[in-house]
């Protein structure tokens, strides 16, 4: 280890003002102040120095120092103290301080290599972690993280002995005193300190909204801000987010956006309010008490330019609001005759002097915000019902079909406790087409007692109220109520149950997306794609089990000429010695399903025992004409290509789905009505999620599927093929950190993600080291000396057994010393050897056991565990369902109610499951069908719900043939 930089000696005094300056809301925590002050911005954090060597003095003193140069001599001697610890038997949570140590190290130094990081003698250093956070959390006063660096002050730092990993630090505030999972209960501490603050706490509000324990959310903004991913964070922090899974962690992505949207939102109403002399205290207060757009909105409204203000605006501007103000605090003073003007508009008689300071008090109380709470929760406690019916300019002159689609919802009334998200959103489509007209029904009762209250309780005047006095205080609490606050709880009800209807819609599109990502490939078949239809014929294209375009051709099937075609297909399928066919499900599917089923039945393909499966063209015509589809397929014509594409869906669905734009895979709900934002957002983390937990093949894989990999982008995609294509294959996941534009971070968020293939490594590396042997003769030439150049990485760097592994490099130190402690070869990894040795080990010394002995997490533990024990080229899609192969069909009029069928399911949404049973219409499973009996425990386990892709048997509930609707009950799940 080089020795502790000079700059780390006066870091935590820094730590300890920064704390004291944080504003008071921030360390309100329900439970521990003490621990958030120990959460360090990111700045501070990213910079810690690395441990000194092993053998120094080690008494280490906690208190606050009484000047820097103590403060410099107690931290060295601190660090140094650490390092002497030998290796007790840790809990597990002191691993996150390991995983944590590569970034510190890293910053301000050049990347290292991975295969020389086993030189350092790393049980030392975890243990050292382990006594640093012990101390640093029993006493606050001394954070273990440093502060920021300014300028060079790194560079003396050129240790090639640790990983340029760019971690999140916080791990290192975990200690023994903290039950596993929870060591940074309030990491949020420091790092809640917002851009924009408001009188709400950002991890209390964050808690309340995704129902997401508070330290996990504090946790979470920690690790967004660090610009971590969710699929990295999903599978390498699970300590730290409670093992929560991926669609948690957008939910809680989305929340805090949002919760940051308003708070910006605030603050720049707050800058131009006060640039206008608009802003008073009240104001101000009410302001940064919003959590909503829509409160902000309400609030912020009256003082908006370019409109003629409200009532109570005219009413202040004509110099009522101190008698406004008088009839609350000081009645008996008041005489509202004495604002009579009767040469001004508004101040001529009595009754409009009344009528503004009703407006001003109406203004006053729907701005409350006292008033509001009680108004809401008097409305939580009541039957609050949303009513939709048919509008009457629709239903004279309107589209008899569209509002025969809306018929469910004529007459609808539902309470808006129990309403369905589908509910909502038709509603609100059918509002948008001005066929239906839709309201809030809030009951008088609520009115009533509102109004009382106000009268009695919150706004009763400090003095007797002459009758007329309170004849206007009870006016304008009624005026309040029906004309500000009644709508403002409509549109909060309206606007709260449409968001939380577009959430769960792209969600359920999320869910079903990545079900569909997911199914399980056809490895090992040659294909025969189909893209169906009419007078332009049906376009086929045959390719290898490698992907490889080895025909392509189109044949009329439906124009009279199928039985000349059948012999060119024929003649195809046996050349190529293929036996599958895959026809999209577009234009003429049903005919060329038909066409080709009666084929098989009648033995036609001998000795080819044929079979066909119907997939989602959806996308295909879009992508054959896109830039991505004209650079792999030049010199094809595109409706070829979309041909090639329904195939090359059945062979690897998720190398070709993901060359498509999410929203044109076609798998959502009301997909169109929902914020196109949210959407895409939700979806390319779909994607860039099941593309990560695949894994892509550096050394095969293409640009496309690069780009979605976490913590890569179509740049840093280009660049590491260019730099395949200019070095070779790489050899071991270190070398990523050599590409351009592939920094600390990236490196860190990619590196877990990407595989090698170490059978295809060893042999390019065998070749190039004789190919080095060769070239070692020539030297004269500059371009040979540059040839002979290029095997030396192969020479310095060798394969790494791990990079096969789901296994993240920063745990690869724990993973040897596993090895070791079972007695294994990293050679041997997912043989069945290797399997017999962990069982062995965690049979006898139990899963938490081992990880205490090791130092780590039951979570890193279990996940080193499957990395070793998974044999070679594991997939975690081996699990998910195949495409439907069969080789007959069956029509809508042959089914009939109590028919037990097998089908596939092509969409899910929350009133139910569509099932496709190959009769050319989907059949329908009702939401209440679907039980947790009849879910396989397989599905249950991967907690991913019934979705696209999963086989089903079903029985015929119904059958209604002039509306082409199925009705289904599930039977089971295949």
């Amino acid at each position: 280890m080089t020795s502790l930089p000079r700059r780390v000696k006066s870091e935590a005094k820094a730590l300890k003002s920064e704390d004291d300056e944080l504003p008071s809301f921030l360390n309100s925590s329900s439970e521990s102040e003490e621990e958030e002050e120990e959460w360090e911005p990111k700045s501070k954090v990213a910079k810690r120095p690395q441990l000194p060597k092993k053998n120094e003095a080690k008494p280490k003193k906690v208190p606050a120092p009484r000047s820097v140069g103590a403060r410099k001599t107690i931290k060295k001697v601190a660090i140094k103290e650490e390092m002497d610890v030998s290796l007790p038997i840790a809990p597990a949570e002191d691993n996150r301080m390991h995983l944590l140590k590569p970034k510190e190290e890293n910053v301000g130094t050049k990347p290292r290599t991975l295969n020389q990081k086993p030189v350092v003698p790393k049980k030392m250093e975890l243990n050292s972690f382990q006594t640093n956070n012990m101390k640093s959390v029993e006493c606050d006063e001394k954070p273990s993280t440093s502060v920021p660096i300014v300028g060079n002050d790194m560079k003396p730092e050129k240790s090639e002995e640790d990983f340029g990993f760019d971690e999140p630090p916080f791990k290192k505030i975990k200690s023994t005193a903290c039950p596993e999972g929870k060591p940074v209960k309030n990491l949020g501490g420091n790092k809640v300190k917002e851009e924009f603050e408001m009188n709400w706490d950002i991890v209390q509000a964050l808690s309340e909204i995704t129902n997401v324990e508070s330290w996990v959310c504090a946790n979470l903004i920690r690790l967004f801000g660090e610009e971590n991913t969710i699929p990295f964070i999903a599978r390498y922090r699970k300590e730290l987010i409670n093992n929560l899974e991926a669609d948690a962690l957008r939910e809680v992505q989305q929340a805090l956006e949002e919760l940051r949207t308003v708070a910006k939102k605030t603050h720049t109403m707050i800058q131009k309010l006060k640039k206008e002399g608009k802003l008073s205290g009240c104001l101000l207060t009410a302001l940064l008490n919003c959590r909503t757009l829509e409160e902000l909105d309400h609030v912020s409204a009256p003082y908006k330019t370019g409109s003629k203000g409200t009532k109570a605006q005219r009413a202040k501007q004509l110099g009522l609001e101190p008698a406004a103000l008088s009839l609350l605090q000081t009645p008996m003073e008041l005489n509202l005759f004495s604002c009579i003007r009767t040469n001004i508009k508004g101040l001529s008689t009595i009754q409009e002097v009344e009528a503004g300071v009703q407006h001003i008090l109406a203004d006053i109380f729907a701005k409350d915000k006292d008033t509001l709470d009680f108004i809401r929760k008097l409305c939580q406690q009541r039957y609050i019902c949303i009513q939709s019916s048919l509008a009457k300019v629709s239903s004279k002159s309107g589209n008899e079909k569209d509002i025969g689609k809306f018929q469910l919802y004529h007459e609808f009334s539902c309470n808006i406790k129990t309403i369905q998200h589908h509910q909502i959103l038709a509603i609100n489509r059918g509002e948008n087409l001005k066929i239906l007209t839709v309201k809030v029904n809030i009951p008088d009762g609520v009115k009533n007692e509102f109004c009382w209250w106000c009268v009695n309780e919150r706004w009763r005047p400090k003095q007797f109220l002459k009758p007329e006095f309170m004849r206007i205080l009870r006016s304008s609490v009624e005026d309040a109520y029906k004309r500000l606050i009644y709508p403002l709880l409509c549109r909060e009800y309206r606007s709260k149950l449409t968001s939380d209807a577009e959430k769960e819609s792209v969600m359920m599109f999320g869910r079903n997306l990545r079900q569909l990502l997911l199914t399980s490939p056809v490895r090992g078949r040659t294909l025969m794609g189909v893209d169906p239809g009419y007078k332009h014929g049906c376009k086929l294209a045959i390719i290898s089990p490698t992907s490889q375009i080895l025909h392509t051709d189109v044949v009329y099937l439906h124009s009279g000429q199928g039985f000349r075609e059948a012999e060119k297909i024929k003649r195809l399928l046996l050349q190529y010695n293929c036996s599958t066919v895959v026809i999209g499900n577009g234009t003429a599917c049903r005919e060329t399903e038909a066409y080709f089923a009666d084929l098989i039945m009648k033995k036609y393909f001998a000795p080819l025992d044929v079979v066909y499966c119907i997939v989602s063209e959806a996308g295909a015509s879009i992508y054959s004409v896109s830039p991505e589809a004209c650079k792999e397929m030049p010199d094809l014509d595109p409706n070829l290509r979309s041909a090639v594409s329904i195939a090359r869906r059945v062979q690897d669905p998720l190398a070709e789905l993901v060359k498509i734009e999410p929203k044109h895979i076609g798998v959502g709900m009301y997909q169109h009505d929902v914020s196109q934002t949210l959407l895409k957002a939700t979806l390319d983390s779909v994607v860039e999620e099941c593309v990560s937990f695949v894994g892509v093949d550096i050394n095969i894989c293409s640009e496309i599927l690069l780009r979605h990999i976490a913590g890569l982008n179509a740049n840093r995609a280009k660049n590491i093929i260019e730099w395949r294509e200019k070095n070779g294959p790489f050899i071991n996941r270190e070398q990523l950190k050599e590409v351009k534009g592939l920094g600390p971070k990236s490196f860190q968020q990619c590196a877990g993600f990407i595989r090698f293939n170490q059978e295809y490594i060893k042999n390019f590396c065998s070749n190039k080291k004789t190919e080095l042997g060769s070239h070692a003769l020539l030297t004269k030439a500059g371009a040979l000396g540059k040839k002979k150049s290029k095997p030396i990485p192969c020479a310095s760097r060798h394969p790494n057994p791990l990079d096969q592994t789901c296994i993240h490099p920063e745990s690869y130190n724990i993973a040897m010393r596993f090895l070791s402690f079972i007695g294994g070869n990293a050679n041997d990894i997912g043989k069945a050897d290797m399997q017999q040795k962990v069982n062995a080990v965690i049979q006898k010394e139990g899963l938490e056991g081992t990880a205490k002995r090791l130092n780590t997490t039951v979570h890193t533990l279990q996940l080193i565990i499957d990395g070793l024990t998974e044999p070679e080229g594991f997939d975690i899609r081996t699990d998910f369902d195949k495409p439907d192969f069969k080789r007959s069909i069956v029509c809508l009029e042959d089914l009939s109610v109590g028919t037990v069928l097998t089908g596939k399911v092509e969409n899910a949404t929350p009133f139910g499951v569509f099932v496709d049973i190959g009769v050319g219409k989907s059949g329908l499973i009702p939401v209440r069908n679907i039980t947790e009996a009849k879910l396989s425990k397989m599905k249950k386990r991967r907690s991913l719900g019934l979705g696209p892709g999963e086989r089903v048997e079903v029985k015929v509930l119904n059958v209604d043939i002039p509306r082409l609707r199925i009705t289904l009950d599930l039977i089971r799940v295949l």
